[in-house]
């Protein structure tokens, strides 16, 4: 039996992972180990800690005390790194936390693994390792920078980073390779282009899109929305870190993006308009509308969900013009693809939220409000 250290699973992707491998994998053990900050909810994965095959701990990932300790107790075989500050917006606001937890955080996993799983040295002074043990770095397409109107982000890509968040996951990435190159350790990276789907936090575009128009908000956009991202759902990038971790291909770096390239003014308005075709189809799902103006037939009336709802707000500092991922060496490698078209992805994703409306009340109160207001202000 494997056993593996999910860290920062009590977010999006991470939380989506540990469902995603659970699901997959009969014969795996898995340790969830989440801080809960602002955007970790317990709550998330709270059906799959059964305390047999899935565990969890709430700690930091800069605490070696704990960490050392975990090694001790459950004898990892793979570590995959989620954990980490993610939200450019925030880092703008407060970068040193971003170091902290992105750079610091990473390495003081990378020392409890050097630590634990080192059995001697070989003949040349290397240090000769425990079999099948992986160390997984979940990053990001941010840290290769912006590009223009054309070309890709390759793993050969050089990376320039443009906001203090994807300063420190290319930081974080860096350090992955330097202890493969130094001490030989087992690593893999992966570089992901946006993720969406369940359980994603509405700090970010798709689901504040979904909050804002079930509450009758106006829907905050920034600059023109002119910005490009390739959008990748996220049971498919689940699917390839699995692929990844188990492969035995060690140092390797993959890009895995999802062919979906939209502007994000055209994910707004795909988002307006499939809220409410959704709920032409289906007046149950108008039962959760705050906005609850009824016609005289008595039914909770959609008209005002359309494209007036938006509002253009102060663009961004240093915003990245477009991001676009080649995810050609993991179709050709490892045989993943995207499998989920953005039209199909984004019907499951709205169709989540509005049946789990009682998680999203849960995750955003308090700071998630003053963060909103602070946030969105009008030009």
């Amino acid at each position: 039996m494997k056993t593996y250290l999910v860290t920062g699973a009590a977010g999006f992707i991470g939380a989506n992972y540990v469902k995603y491998i659970l699901a997959k994998h009969e014969d795996i053990r898995v340790i969830v180990l989440d801080a809960l900050t602002y955007a970790g909810n317990l709550g998330t994965i709270k059906n799959d800690l059964d305390n047999e095959r899935c565990f969890f701990v709430r700690g930091d990932i800069c605490d070696r005390d704990l960490i050392d300790h975990l090694f001790t107790e459950y004898k990892f075989d793979y570590i995959i790194n989620f954990a980490a500050e993610s939200h450019v917006d925030r880092s703008i606001e407060n970068p040193q936390l971003f170091l902290t937890t992105n750079i610091l955080g990473t390495q003081n996993l990378l020392d409890a693994a050097r630590r634990a799983w080192v059995v001697g040295k070989d003949e040349f002074g290397y240090p000769k390792w425990t079999k099948g043990i992986r160390f997984h770095q979940v990053s990001t397409d941010e840290v290769y920078g912006s590009l223009g109107a054309e070309g890709y982000f390759t793993e050969t890509t050089p990376l320039s980073p443009r906001s203090p968040y994807s300063a420190s996951k290319a930081s974080a990435d860096m350090i992955v390779m330097a202890y493969m190159d130094t001490y030989k350790l087992p690593v893999t990276i992966s570089r992901c282009s946006n993720n969406y789907g369940p359980y994603h936090f509405p700090e970010k575009l798709i689901p504040l899109i979904i909050k804002n128009i079930l509450e009758g908000k106006k829907l905050p956009v920034y600059g023109d929305g002119a910005n490009i991202r390739d959008w990748l759902y996220v049971e498919d990038h689940c699917k390839a870190i699995d692929m990844i971790v188990n492969s035995n291909k060690d140092g390797e770096v993959y890009n895995v993006g999802g062919h979906n390239e939209k502007t994000n003014l055209e994910i707004v308005k795909i988002t307006i308009a499939t809220v409410r075709r959704l709920m032409e189809e289906n007046p149950e799902y108008r039962k959760v509308l705050k906005k609850r103006e009824k016609n005289e037939e008595g039914e909770i009336m959609i008209d005002w969900i359309n494209d007036d709802l938006i509002s253009f707000v102060k663009d961004r500092l240093g915003h990245d013009f477009r991001y676009a991922i080649d995810p050609t060496k993991i179709t050709e490698t490892l045989g993943w693809t995207p499998e989920t078209p953005f039209e199909e992805g984004i019907v499951k994703t709205i169709e989540w939220y509005l049946n789990n409306q009682d998680w999203v009340a849960e995750v955003t109160t308090g700071d998630y409000q003053n963060y909103y207001e602070q946030m969105y202000k009008k030009r």
